[in-house]
């Protein structure tokens, strides 16, 4: 396969990345390989509202293939098939995020930009290929989510003291707060004493979670 290009975005690490595409609005931007940098490749594109990424897990270390994964949904301690999962680590490390167009833009130094939001993906991660979202066929009502669907997902409370929320520029502030509400700690992961720690942009952000509450006690510059 050829790689198409790569997504720029603002999550320089794994570590607290969105588990679905659509959790959190963060803006992200698509940049084409050199010899994808026509601008007809967008043509019609802007009559869509969203589109597929796939992509390639490229961050992930390589391990033995396991027939089984421990979903972070259902706590991190059952095992599920791994083809019903969206795990990471599959026989191959190929991803798909429906995200929403936010604009486009044809003529820019690096060639035309898509510019997304809602994706889950590393800043870096190289794109596979683009397809435009078809509602008539792709959204499916009556499909049954399996324990994606019997398990709810708790998002949590954010707190952070105004202090530290004037460390955090304000076009970032409601992102971060939504990457926070999902709750980036693994899943097998609930002692209130322990500091976690997650990268956005520059920052390094460390909390603590206790009763549902994210609680935000440090913000370090990178």
């Amino acid at each position: 396969m050829k790689t198409i290009g790569h997504i720029e975005n603002l999550f320089t690490e794994k570590f607290g990345i969105p588990r679905q595409s659509g959790l959190v609005g963060v803006l992200s931007r698509i940049v084409l390989a050199d010899e994808f940098r026509n601008p007809d490749v967008y043509r019609g594109l802007e009559d869509y509202s969203h589109v597929w990424l796939i992509w390639e897990f490229s961050a992930n270390k390589e391990v033995p293939f396991s027939p089984t994964v421990r979903p972070p949904r259902l706590g991190g301690n059952i095992r599920m098939g791994v083809f019903a999962t969206r795990s990471p680590y599959r026989p191959n490390k190929m991803g798909l995020s429906c995200v929403k167009i936010e604009k486009i833009e044809l003529h820019t130094p690096d060639g035309p930009i898509l510019w997304v939001s809602g994706a889950d993906l590393m800043n870096g991660t190289p794109i596979l290929d683009i397809k435009p979202y078809l509602p008539h066929s792709d959204s499916i009502p009556e499909a049954k989510g399996g324990f994606s669907t019997q398990v709810a997902w708790q998002t949590l409370q954010v707190e952070i003291p105004e202090h530290l929320l004037a460390a955090i520029p304000q076009e970032q502030r409601e992102s971060i707060i939504q990457l926070l509400s999902q709750d980036p700690r693994p899943a097998y992961q609930n002692d209130p004493t322990k500091v976690y720690g997650v990268t956005y942009s520059n920052l390094n952000i460390r909390f603590t979670v206790t009763e549902g509450k994210l609680i935000v006690t440090n913000i370090q510059p990178l």
